[in-house]
């Protein structure tokens, strides 16, 4: 059976029971941890061959019935740059007219790279309230819809090299495109969530990324107005010394944790060691992606994100409650591997479902 102690080298199997001594004192502070699913969105865009409609779909109503509150389940892009994600705007329309049907109450983000995205999204909204809007008047027995476009997401880099390369501008001027996105997502009433990409490593400039520059663009974004900053290792170069450094900076630049998220990817294996690391220091919002799903196609050899299954199965050892069913977790992970024709990424995964199966 997986066990966390013995998947640690031996270097960190001291920091592991330091950790789960601390996690005692965190536990009787907030015992919960927001668990934000990107999957759908971040962990499908990499995907080689064009994933159906109804996987899509199907993975999103998985999520949310295996207890995920925050999925990030699309974007508004170019197809010509990501074409994994050309039918958000179906995935977005389904969700609307399906209303929640898990007995858990999700809430969706959908990446926008500019006021065009956010307004492709916001069309499909209004178009089908519209409609429904019309036949309301009809049938009085009708329910009004509910938006599931609750969340938006921006994106930007901490390193010009790769702010070029992945939006093709640079750092300033991406700040100036997302001016227009908040203040419409304001006067909609939906949160931003700001990504910084690159964080802990750049494929072009290599790993040493200016903690500082970090911090001053997660200022600029909270003073623009976002709710939530996501620090992204897009690269997976990150270690536990860097991970901790980072935040110590965020931390004397003014930034509160509350208002920080982590985004680990896995390529050196290093992503559950780095967020140990963040909840030491008090993170307590973490992205992952189910069966380790994602990639990133402006970071040649970047490998997926932290997977669901692995950093579920942590928190619940260190006593902390996420809201997920990981036994049904495991079961999507398992699913969607399959759909995909992949192995599963998750560790975790794959042991209880291997065990699953040895029982029957």
């Amino acid at each position: 059976m997986f066990s966390l102690r013995s998947s640690l080298r031996p270097g960190y199997r001291k920091h592991f029971y330091q950790l789960k001594r601390w996690s005692s004192t965190i536990a009787q502070q907030s015992n919960h941890v927001k668990v934000v699913e990107v999957g759908p969105r971040d962990g499908l865009q990499n995907e080689k061959n064009i994933v159906r409609l109804n996987t899509k779909i199907g993975l999103i109503e998985r999520l949310a019935n295996a207890g995920l509150k925050h999925i990030e389940a699309g974007a508004f892009v170019s197809p010509n740059w990501v074409p994994q994600m050309a039918d958000s705007s179906k995935v977005l329309e389904y969700l609307t007219k399906q209303g929640q049907k898990s007995p858990h109450q999700a809430s969706y983000a959908w990446l926008v790279p500019n006021l065009k995205g956010l307004e492709s999204g916001l069309s499909t909204i209004d178009n089908l309230v519209e409609t429904v809007s019309a036949k309301n008047s009809k049938n009085d027995s009708m329910s009004p819809m509910n938006s599931p476009l609750d969340e938006i997401s921006v994106f930007t880099a901490a390193t010009e090299t790769f702010s070029r390369k992945n939006t093709n501008c640079t750092i300033k001027e991406s700040l100036d495109r997302f001016k227009p996105v908040f203040d419409l997502a304001k006067a909609r009433n939906i949160r931003v969530r700001a990504y910084i990409s690159v964080v802990l490593g750049c494929p072009y400039e290599g790993p040493d990324v200016s903690p500082s520059k970090v911090a001053d663009l997660a200022n600029v974004l909270l003073d623009m107005g976002a709710n939530e900053i996501s620090l992204g290792d897009t690269t997976g170069m990150g270690t536990a010394p860097r991970t901790r450094q980072l935040l110590h900076v965020l931390e004397k630049a003014g930034i509160s944790s509350t208002k920080l998220a982590v985004h680990f990817h896995d390529t050196f294996g290093q992503a559950l060691i780095n967020a140990s690391v963040a909840l030491e220091e008090g993170i307590q919002i973490f992205d992952s992606s189910v069966a380790g799903l994602g990639g990133c196609p402006y970071a040649k050899g970047a490998t997926g994100n932290l997977a669901t299954e692995d950093l579920v199965y942590f928190l619940h050892a260190m006593g902390l409650g996420t809201g997920v069913d990981l036994e049904r977790l495991a079961e999507v992970g398992d699913w969607i591997s399959t759909q995909l024709g992949r192995q599963n990424g998750s560790r975790v995964g794959r042991a209880i479902m291997s065990r699953r199966r040895e029982k029957i």
